[in-house]
């Protein structure tokens, strides 16, 4: 990564060294420079500086180096990827069931970020001093659907501040038990649960604020229906957490669907035995629109849900 070497003028005199360096430069985040200076990659007029807090003199030139990309820590593995789009800033890509997104305990590789790796090569530019690709977001390793991922630290910064403010068109289908309404919305906020860290629940006191829309697409008697889900906020396990606390579980679900729910009394025997053997939550991340971090342009993907999501969805239309 090529050094940035700016000039400071007098209107730029006393600010911060680290918010003089992030604005002059404008494609790395505030926090990134701070790290970078922190840790000894700024200077000015030769001299090294690592405090961020450093008063920006006029007329000194400051330089900001910050390392070559190293090989990122995650082994690059040929996994198969359904790719939607791809470009030099970004990827746009349908994650089946069953794939975890990064790496982490218990799940060392066989990830989405190791695919990645594989797929991009040496193509895949460096974020934070590494060679990796950047997590904008997540979907849970058995919720399929749309993701996208940076390429670029610029398009991750980008990338994350639309997914921060919800500037974006996102929405998840949801086979759920029972019928909740035509329409409506759960508020209610989400917080680790204490009896399980495996789980989230809806907490009065110490939760988040956490807001899901939902629209009836389709009713299967009053035993089940498909929802279009949409997240007003981005909170872990939302649609899986909000759903249950209304009484209408995701079909599937190993965290929050604990018993076999009443409404199953009201399926036919065949979709009810498709319904409660169905062995992950089905939930499909089925559309995401957002503006491209570099031109500017709008764009939108939409996937259907995968074939084991679209076989109960036909076991129940046939009940």
């Amino acid at each position: 990564m090529p050094a940035h070497v700016l000039s400071a003028e007098p209107a730029h005199a006393g600010q911060r060294l680290d918010r003089f360096l992030a604005d002059a430069i404008g494609t790395m985040s505030r926090a990134r420079v701070k790290m970078l200076i922190e840790a000894g990659h700024a200077s000015v007029d030769g001299a090294v500086l690592r405090s961020p807090a450093t008063p920006v003199r006029a007329g000194s030139v400051y330089t900001l180096a910050p390392p070559p990309p190293v090989a990122a820590r995650p082994e690059a593995q040929a996994i198969p990827l359904t790719i939607l789009y791809e470009d030099a800033a970004l990827i746009v890509l349908d994650k089946p069931a069953g794939l975890v997104v990064h790496p982490a305990p218990g799940n060392p590789d066989g990830t989405l970020v190791n695919a990645l790796l594989a797929h991009c090569g040496d193509t895949l530019p460096g974020i934070g001093a590494e060679r990796r690709p950047g997590i904008v977001h997540r979907l849970d390793k058995d919720t399929s659907g749309v993701m996208v991922v940076a390429k670029t630290e610029h398009a991750l910064a980008s990338l994350s501040a639309a997914f921060a403010a919800r500037d974006l068109d996102r929405a998840y289908l949801a086979l759920v038990w029972g019928l909740p309404p035509a329409e409506g919305e759960v508020e209610a906020p989400i917080g680790r649960d204490p009896r399980d860290r495996k789980r989230m629940a809806v907490r009065g006191a110490g939760g988040k604020h956490a807001l899901t829309r939902f629209t009836r697409l389709r009713g299967f008697g009053t035993g089940a229906a498909l929802l279009e889900c949409r997240l007003a906020t981005g909170r872990t396990h939302q649609i899986r957490v909000h759903m249950a606390s209304i009484g209408h579980p995701i079909m599937g679900d190993p965290l929050y669907l604990r018993r076999i729910p009443a409404a199953a009394r009201a399926l036919a025997v065949a979709p009810r035995g498709a319904a409660l053997d169905f062995p992950r939550q089905a939930l499909h991340a089925a559309r995401l629109g957002f503006r491209h971090p570099e031109t500017g342009a709008d764009l939108r993907f939409e996937t259907p849900p995968p074939p084991d999501m679209q076989a109960l969805l036909a076991a129940l239309e046939a009940g």
